[in-house]
């Protein structure tokens, strides 16, 4: 692809299979795809990125369907590669009128874990303005690791912005082994988001957000954003400015994904030029409005939904 590239996401995609009614019970799962980077590519992709995709996929029943669900997206595709194996997959389900959700994940040995240093182009990273991933990615297996190191290296040594969320869950890893991933990556990463209750332990090893912010900014991460659902808002630290934007919906869980799609609207509008103030407030209403459905990547609103709210917010 010789057209450059505002974001290049690098991640897993898993098979979505969800419900409204509690599983034991459903009768009909509704299929989609997720995966947490991947959903921030799309979010970013819909408000008008150009946003490429690294990942590896299984080349199983679900093959076609993933490949061809992209490119209708316009992701670009030119960096995954199909492979012998099978893809994850999760079910979700929420019962209506219930704040409470049911959730399984199946993603060992799955195509994704192969992924290595070979997927990463020099020339692919070198085309592109931002560079994202996330833990998840990282726990697949130590060649992913290897795979997202070489990734940030390539892109600091070529001025390209790179982007990390840790995301981290205690069903996936522990905390000593997130926190090692993060450890040798740190060096290179301009952007971070954190969620105060999961990453902040694992990551910063502190629950002030002055001092988690702190604390990143002097290893050199430049832009440091954390969520906090108990003030029900994010913070952005830049540049010595310590900012806070409230949640768009402060009374709606999140079941799938919306900490995702608020990466990738941040990510966009840091990428269109915007200050990272300004992106966290875009990315806050792709959040609020992507949290009234239900699925991950299925309910990212698109670009005029998003901003005819966002403009009204900074009229």
């Amino acid at each position: 692809m010789s057209e450059k590239l505002d974001i290049i996401a690098i991640g897993e995609s898993l098979i979505e299979l969800s419900t409204d009614e509690n599983l034991s019970d459903a009768s009909t799962l509704n299929k989609y795809y997720g995966g947490d980077s991947l959903t921030t590519a799309i979010s970013a992709l819909r408000l008008g990125s150009k946003v490429g995709y690294i990942s590896r996929i299984g080349m199983d029943s679900f093959k076609n369907y993933l490949l061809e669900s992209w490119q209708e997206e316009g992701l670009d595709i030119s960096h995954v590669k199909p492979v012998q194996g099978v893809n994850g997959l999760y079910l979700v389900s929420k019962e209506q009128g219930c704040s409470n959700k049911e959730f399984a994940f199946y993603r060992k040995k799955t195509a994704a874990t192969n992924l290595s240093i070979e997927d990463i182009s020099a020339d692919y990273i070198q085309n592109s303005s931002l560079v994202y991933t996330t833990g998840i990615t990282q726990s697949l297996s130590i060649s992913a690791r290897e795979a997202i190191k070489q990734a940030f290296k390539i892109a600091k040594e070529n001025n390209v912005l790179t982007a990390y969320d840790p995301n981290y869950t205690r069903l996936i890893w522990t905390e000593e082994e997130a926190r090692e991933a993060f450890d040798e990556i740190e060096e290179y990463i301009d952007i971070i988001f954190l969620n105060i209750k999961h990453d902040s332990k694992p990551i910063a090893e502190y629950s002030s957000v002055d001092n988690i912010i702190k604390r990143l900014w002097d290893k050199g991460i430049s832009t440091v954003v954390v969520k906090s659902t108990e003030e029900k808002g994010y913070y952005t630290g830049y540049q010595g400015k310590i900012e806070f934007i409230k949640f768009i919906n402060e009374d709606v869980i999140d079941d799938t994904g919306a900490g995702d799609a608020f990466n990738g609207g941040v990510l966009h509008g840091i990428t269109s030029g915007m200050s990272p103030f300004k992106a966290v407030t875009l990315g806050s209403v792709v959040a609020g409005l992507q949290i009234k459905k239900f699925g991950a990547i299925k309910s990212i609103p698109d670009k005029d939904e998003v901003y005819r709210i966002f403009k009204g917010q900074n009229d």
